[in-house]
């Protein structure tokens, strides 16, 4: 008995189970060190160290050293490219001179600068084909050259493509007024398509006074800093003056334009045409030949295999390049004016420049050589069906079993009875055709009930007291006389076509921006035909539309990327990386094959020849889209789907564009006019161009001058963007209890009611409702809504469908109507070719 209790005494420990509460440690601030590690670990190191590869780390003073080392290597590069533009290794530095103002001289800053006190040397006149006022220069001193060409600003198209490829632009200003009304619109346009490094030269100031030199160069920097912000204003009235000049243009930064500096491209400096069939040459040269093009090679390698385009006449493709003669070079041991070339620079027939041998520097090897496929091939039978499918089947079958009974001659046979039309099935098809041609028309003249309300009102006036005295007569006679006369004048310079179509396009605008979208429902045919392809939406943001769905046949022509961003990136890093092919600066002759004899007239007309290479893909069509804002200078409405000049990038031509906003969604509402307010997507046909490009829209009026409407740059390429039409339907309360209400006027029969029963109704106070049921057989429904209605409320159903642009693109541009500076007077002159 004792031994057991004593064995009860000595009791077990308690032992902690699983669920044991574990306290974190207390954090003294001291952590392990590596070497603590390394000493508990004991050389061991888990698998996945083992299996990765070890990772140098760089210190901090490696870290500094490699920054230092990449911003010196950007640095080199950006000098090493200012030093080769005009050194013997780079291409003349090409300056375009530019006058901005009527009274300013742009040949006499020229040929202030052919002095020879200006320390250069004159060696080529005429440098660049078919301009006169154009010439090579050659300064020792700076161990630099210069292509100088003096282009006028009536020619619109010239001088932008000119511009595109200009290594500096000199404006002339005058000294008293800097530039005046069209100098202003040249400078919008020149600043929307991408500015060079310019420089700013005024004649005139040394024949002031001594005492009104200052203020008069003061003024002049007040008037420019409004377009030119801290830009140096350089007198030019001496040869001392040109070289300081000359020394600022071959020192200054050059600014880059992105559109070109991923592209090659080439100013014409001599042009020869020979053609494809000899016949042709005594037939007037009218048909297609070989263009031989020389000139320096700006930008980019140029590859043979490459499809060229020609600024206003098309894309093109070679044959071979040749590697001539420089016209101009670099020679410094030359002391003396060298002689200018002579025989000129366009030739009709195959002529040699120089009497040195040519060398074949490459030939187009037919097999990789870009093709000039725009569009894609359509086959009309790809859409159909060989054999039906179960559905298609099962569907023939039911048919069959509903047979209309129908009155038919006595005789007739069943197949010969199914081609017998009912006189109710003819009128529903003429519906449908008119219902199927595209709803170009669909805005509403809203105010033409106010104004037949005016015309009456008008109409109803007294025309006039008949107790007017003798004497009053007389003089309203000789008055009325005097100002016949002086209508009569004006009138002889008014269109009344175009008066006409301004009023008529006007009063759309402001319908439009009073109620926007709204059109009336027809009385003559069923809403249900007429909207057939308008749907309703429960959410515009959220609500779901297949990009795929009832695709227009046009979109068959056109080509689409899988991802558009993807193949940027990749073919501008290819083109970035590309070293074969003709080099910068290098001076070449191309030979471009089946190129019709306009450009050949186009040169020998005096306007200069641009020559770019196509990256991959940009001969191909598609959809295009352009973010655009209107330009304050033009208030003119501008309707969606009307005639606009385009001028992208090095392309210019004609296409019908439709607007759009520009939102984050996946669906986007179309605009009816270009909106002077905001940002526009415009949309359109067009061959494919990669970004960055800056892009300017011009309307053409009935007299032929080209208003630049807006200004913008290129989006995307992109066919699958949604852009959807909306029209509003409304309808008016008429009779209002708690939460429902009689609604008339939306429409006027049953059966449309029934027809869009499902579309949500909304009110322009913010209720939101839906159809509950007809009422009568006269269009009177009853709408259910969130709350009660006001009297003076207006109910709104949306309906949307989608709209594409037209297919009107046109690669030529006829010649605007231009302005001519004669001594302070300003006139039109026609610059179309004959």
């Amino acid at each position: 008995m004792v031994e057991m209790a004593a064995d009860g005494e000595k009791q077990q420990g308690h032992r902690p189970g699983i669920y044991k509460q574990k306290n974190k440690g207390h954090k003294h601030g001291k952590h392990r060190t590596k070497g603590e590690i390394e000493r508990e670990n004991k050389g061991r190191v888990s698998v996945t160290v083992l299996t990765k590869k070890q990772r140098k780390e760089q210190k901090k003073m490696d870290r500094r050293h490699k920054a230092n080392q990449l911003r010196k290597n950007k640095k080199d590069l950006v000098l090493t490219e200012k030093r080769r533009l005009g050194s013997r290794d780079g291409p003349p530095h090409l300056v375009v001179v530019v006058s901005l103002h009527a009274q300013a001289d742009s040949g006499a800053i020229t040929k202030l600068l052919r002095g020879e006190g200006a320390g250069g040397i004159v060696h080529h006149d005429r440098c660049i084909s078919g301009v006169s006022d154009s010439f090579g220069l050659i300064l020792p001193r700076f161990k630099q050259r210069f292509t100088f060409l003096s282009q006028s600003t009536a020619d619109m198209h010239s001088l932008l493509d000119v511009t595109k490829i200009a290594d500096s632009l000199v404006f002339v200003l005058d000294s008293t007024e800097g530039w005046d009304t069209y100098g202003d619109y040249c400078l919008s346009c020149l600043f929307a398509q991408g500015l060079p490094s310019y420089a700013l030269v005024c004649q005139g100031v040394s024949e002031l006074p001594v005492k009104k030199r200052v203020e008069s160069r003061r003024a002049l920097s007040k008037i420019t800093e409004a377009r030119f912000p801290d830009a140096r204003l350089f007198p030019l009235d001496s040869e001392q003056d040109a070289t300081l000049l000359l020394r600022h243009l071959g020192t200054q930064r050059q600014r880059k334009l992105g559109f070109r500096s991923k592209r090659s491209h080439l100013l014409a400096q001599h042009v020869t045409f020979t053609p494809n069939n000899p016949v042709d040459s005594t037939s007037g040269l009218t048909g297609l030949g070989t263009l031989c093009v020389s000139g320096y090679v700006r930008g980019r390698p140029l590859r043979v295999d490459s499809l060229v385009h020609i600024s206003g006449h098309g894309d093109f493709q070679l044959s071979q390049i040749d590697a001539p003669v420089d016209p101009l070079p670099l020679n410094l041991t030359v002391s003396r004016p060298l002689k200018p070339s002579k025989g000129g620079d366009v030739d009709m027939l195959d002529g040699g420049e120089n009497e040195a041998p040519v060398r074949v520097l490459m030939k187009a090897d037919p097999s990789n050589r870009e093709s000039l496929q725009a569009e894609a091939e359509v086959d009309p039978m790809d859409g159909e069906q060989t054999w039906p499918t179960e559905s298609e089947l099962l569907e023939a079958e039911e048919a069959r079993k509903k047979k209309r009974v129908m009155k038919v001659p006595k005789g007739t046979s069943d197949y010969q009875a199914t081609w017998i039309v009912d006189e109710g099935e003819e009128e529903n098809g003429d519906i449908d055709e008119e219902s199927s041609d595209d709803d170009d028309n669909d805005d509403d003249d809203m105010m033409d009930e106010a104004m037949d309300k005016e015309d009456g009102e008008t109409d109803s006036q007294d025309p006039g007291s008949c107790c007017d005295s003798e004497e009053e007569e007389e003089e309203e006679e000789v008055c009325s006389t005097e100002r016949a006369g002086a209508d009569q004048r004006y009138d002889e310079h008014m269109d009344e076509a175009a008066e006409e179509e301004g009023l008529k396009r006007y009063r759309e605008a402001r319908a439009n921006e009073m109620f926007p979208d709204e059109v009336d429902t027809p009385l003559d045919a069923p809403a249900r035909i007429r909207f057939q392809r308008y749907r309703g939406l429960k959410s515009f943001r959220s609500s779901p539309w297949d990009p795929m769905e009832n695709l227009p046949l046009d979109y068959s022509r056109i080509f689409q990327f899988q991802s558009f961003e993807r193949t940027r990136r990749r073919i501008l890093a290819e083109a970035a990386a590309e070293e074969d092919g003709a080099m910068d600066g290098w001076y070449v002759t191309l030979h471009i094959i089946d190129v019709p004899f306009s450009v050949m007239e186009s040169v020998q007309s005096g306007k200069p020849l641009v020559l770019v290479s196509l990256l991959p893909h940009e001969q191909k069509m598609s959809v295009m889209h352009v973010l655009v804002q209107r330009h304050p200078s033009n208030t003119e409405p501008i309707k969606s789907k009307e005639e606009l000049v385009f001028h992208c990038g090095f392309r210019r031509f004609r296409a019908s564009p439709i607007f759009s906003q520009h939102t984050s969604a996946d669906k986007h509402k179309m605009e009816r006019f270009l909106r002077p307010d905001a940002p526009t997507v415009v949309s359109l046909y067009a061959p494919i161009t990669f970004p960055p490009a800056g892009v300017l829209l011009f309307k053409q009026r009935n007299d032929g001058i080209q208003d630049l409407v807006a200004t913008g740059t290129l989006l995307s390429c992109d066919p699958q963007r949604v852009v959807l039409k909306r029209i509003v339907l409304s309808g008016h309360p008429f009779k209002i209890n708690r939460r429902s209400a009689v609604v008339r006027y939306m429409f006027f029969n049953r059966d449309d009611i029934m027809w869009f029963k499902p579309v949500e109704l909304r009110t322009k106070w913010g209720r939101r409702g839906h159809i509950k049921e007809a009422l009568g057989t006269h269009g009177h429904m009853k709408c259910v809504f969130d709350n009660q209605l006001r009297s003076q409320d207006t109910v709104l159903m949306n309906l949307y469908k989608r709209v594409y642009p037209r297919w009107t693109y046109d690669p030529y541009v006829p010649a605007p109507l231009t302005w001519v500076k004669k001594e302070g007077t300003v006139e039109m002159e026609d610059l179309d070719m004959e």
